[in-house]
């Protein structure tokens, strides 16, 4: 394994200083922007900071766009192959935000050459994809995180904790919807993620496996599901009047048997006309139920059994105290955060891990959790093909 790979922190210990740790990133556009927000914003808000990400280069296929985005973010220099990318001594950190065709073989020489790895999400196409992924970080000894940004959200972690601390008691009961809008119109064209090759499934690898890493995250493994998928919209617009077929689901449901016996429902569409990013779930308990949404990323509804006796319904809470997560990091309670900044919690979380040595779960997800994503994926898959419930197996 490359000594690149690790941060010497003698020099920065005996100076003061937070370590440098050198990013190199493949992408430019949607996840590329994000990250390298994070990246910009974490050393003086997360302060004091674990350590500074130097942007070292960023990678991607087109000239002209990547030496615009390396401008426009502030990278040091650009490649037009992540091949070069990986090879550059002084990136430390391999941070792959490309399409999802694009993460395995890229994932796996950074892990050969003694890179830390962070990946998007979902962390490959399919369970069989995933795994030797998996392999070659716990062979190459890296740190290794996939981009489940949602884990990092302050009221998410808050659940996590109350869940911990028994606070909810036993769960009966996980629902979770993911709900998006943006390719409800028939004339919207093809692009990747419409595209099997490309994206390895659809609403259920975009959106699902977000809800599916939230129900393990913070009810359990699922045992078993039974799951059916549609593709709504067979054919779309591929430009100079062509025609593209979609080979992907539009939306999928599961019914899920949690092994510790609670129930859960699982949905994502990309055909909810109104809804934008509409990640919303409710956890009904023994002591209390909860229910979360995106939309409203900021604030809880709560319900206590134990509750005052003139309290009948659920209650809104505001996450944004001082002792609440990651909140000291931030403003006086009220004044919200947003979407970009589970990005920062997230790569804050990333680069602790890798100047102490501290381990990525189980808050952070590994490519372990990225791993069993993906089997719950393609248990998904596999239960709507043949109409029947398909046991979890890793």
């Amino acid at each position: 394994m490359s000594d690149v790979g690790f941060v010497n922190m003698a020099g920065a210990k005996a100076s003061g200083q937070a370590p440098s740790v050198g990013i190199g990133m493949l992408g430019y556009a949607f996840m590329g922007k994000a990250h390298t927000n994070a990246y910009k914003k974490m050393p003086y808000m997360m302060y004091p900071p674990v350590a500074i990400p130097r942007l070292v280069a960023i990678a991607g296929r087109s000239e002209e766009a990547v030496k615009e985005a390396a401008l426009r973010y502030g990278y040091e220099r650009y490649y037009l192959d992540w091949q070069s990318l990986i090879a550059d001594p002084e990136v430390q950190l391999f941070d792959n935000g490309g399409p999802n065709d694009a993460h395995a073989e890229p994932c796996i020489a950074a892990a050969k050459a003694g890179k830390h790895v962070f990946c998007e999400k979902p962390l490959a196409r399919t369970a069989a994809e995933a795994k030797p992924m998996l392999e070659a970080v716990k062979a190459a000894g890296v740190k290794h995180m996939v981009a489940f940004n949602y884990r990092f959200v302050p009221a998410i972690r808050h659940i996590r904790n109350l869940i911990e601390i028994g606070a909810l008691g036993r769960i009966y009961h996980f629902r979770a919807v993911y709900l998006q809008e943006w390719i409800a119109d028939p004339n919207f064209p093809m692009v990747w993620r419409l595209d099997k090759a490309q994206a390895g499934s659809g609403a259920l690898g975009d959106l699902g496996a977000h809800i599916i890493d939230l129900a393990r995250f913070l009810v359990g493994e699922p045992g078993r599901l039974m799951a059916m998928t549609k593709t709504f919209i067979k054919e779309r617009p591929a430009g100079e009047g062509k025609v593209g077929k979609v080979t992907v689901d539009d939306a999928f449901t599961a019914l899920v048997e949690f092994e510790n016996g609670a129930m859960g429902t699982l949905e994502s569409t990309r055909f909810a006309p109104g809804r934008k990013n509409f990640n919303c779930f409710e956890i009904n308990a023994e002591k209390g139920s909860i229910r979360f949404n995106l939309e409203r990323m900021n604030e809880l509804e709560v319900f206590w059994r134990d509750g005052r006796p003139d309290t009948q319904g659920f209650a809104n809470v505001l996450v944004s105290e001082s002792d609440h997560p990651y909140w000291k990091h931030w403003w006086p309670h009220g004044h919200i955060i947003g979407w970009e900044h589970t990005f920062v919690h997230e790569v804050d979380h990333l680069l602790n891990a890798i100047v102490n040595n501290t381990p990525v779960e189980p808050y952070g997800a590994t490519f372990e959790d990225g791993y069993r994503a993906a089997v719950i994926c393609d248990a998904v898959l596999e239960s709507a093909e043949t109409g029947r419930a398909v046991d979890i197996r890793y």
